[in-house]
């Protein structure tokens, strides 16, 4: 499988799960905020911050109706139109994110949102209701740039028309991320499993972009099962006004998230099975060798009565617990003194 990298960074299997804090719109059209949410972002760990960029006439038909999960007498086309980030501050918002080391992404949503976008993201995120929209997919692999796409609200054989496109467009560094489109999902709807599935149906790296509540469980179960990005959103206030805040993470529990993923990480460690420095002092002094439990003189025999298989402590350690049938019925060759390990050397080994 092949890695993609956004800016310097690589991201794919073996590489630290690449952690994208999602502001969205949760600035609420204002600009000081949406600097203090890069700040959360960089303080919590993160690897980027996201916004997103678009105009509500992009993206619903004006008579669009309402949504329920809103809870909101508008329409959703005047809601999306009250959550637009004015292009303008998007360098602003690149410079803010560069001086304080962090990725700048943003969503785009419609082919004019991209272009304002183009020179100032590393990287496309793909928003799941996009992700079907092959004309846009074809315009966004045209620049050449690594594509994150998410795949919310459609079956896999919808992902699998989608990543051809993107394919036979050109693009060489793609990475697909599960996600289900509800606010908040479930945590008995998340379907982490789906991040080994699309890695493995698609040969590309694979994430779990996170909709539910808590902060740790399915973040972390996705980094457990391979998951090489996860995305989050997160707010400055979840009773701050707006139709994002309220499934959204607060700057506490982002922190808690990143700090449980690079847990996790930390604990997968890798799958070469060896004595670790840290377990050398119980290797040498808790490992069964075969130790005499009286005096034997020389000349005498080694017996089950006068041998045992004993944790060494600090006595020199005796001979393997496979040699111990080999061992019973040998004379020993010199005296060995009690609680001494036995060694090829103190017997007869005819």
């Amino acid at each position: 499988m092949e890695t993609l990298k956004i800016g310097d960074r690589p991201v794919g299997p073996d590489e630290p799960t690449f952690i994208i804090a999602e502001a969205g719109s949760n600035h609420n059209g204002d600009l000081a905020t949406a600097k203090e949410l890069i700040d959360v972002a960089v303080d919590a760990g993160a690897d980027a911050v996201k916004f997103q960029t678009f105009r509500a006439e992009d993206m619903y038909v004006e008579d669009s109706g309402e949504v329920e999960y809103l809870d909101d007498d508008r329409s959703i086309y005047e809601i999306i139109e009250s959550m637009e980030m004015p292009h303008e501050w998007v360098p602003e918002l690149y410079d803010y994110c560069t001086e304080r080391g962090i990725y700048f992404l943003s969503t785009p949503f419609d082919v004019q949102s991209s272009e304002v976008l183009s020179d100032y993201v590393p990287a496309w995120k793909v928003a799941s209701y996009t992700s079907s929209h092959h004309p846009f997919l074809r315009k966004l692999a045209d620049t050449n740039k690594p594509i994150i796409m998410s795949t919310g609200a459609h079956e896999l054989s919808e992902v699998r028309e989608s990543v051809d496109v993107l394919e036979s467009a050109g693009v060489s560094e793609l990475a697909l991320l599960q996600c289900v489109a509800a606010y908040p999902t479930p945590l008995e709807e998340i379907n982490v499993r789906v991040v080994e599935l699309l890695a493995d149906e698609f040969d590309v790296p694979a994430g779990l972009s996170d909709h539910t509540l808590d902060p740790v469980t399915a973040p972390t179960t996705a980094v457990a099962l391979g998951a090489s990005i996860i995305e989050k959103h997160f707010t400055l206030d979840k009773t701050m006004n707006g139709p994002d805040h309220q499934f959204a993470l607060e700057p506490d529990e982002l922190d808690e998230m990143i700090t449980a993923i690079r847990d996790t990480e930390s604990a997968l460690g890798t799958d070469e099975k060896s004595v670790l420095d840290v377990e050398s002092e119980l290797h040498d002094k808790a490992r069964r060798t075969i130790h005499a439990v009286d005096d034997i003189a020389a000349g005498e025999t080694l017996t089950t009565e006068n041998i045992k298989v004993l944790r060494s402590g600090e006595q020199e350690a005796g001979l393997h617990p496979k040699f111990y049938d080999e061992v019973v019925g040998k004379t020993a060759v010199r005296d060995i003194q009690r609680s001494s390990g036995i060694q090829w050397e103190d017997i007869d080994a005819q």
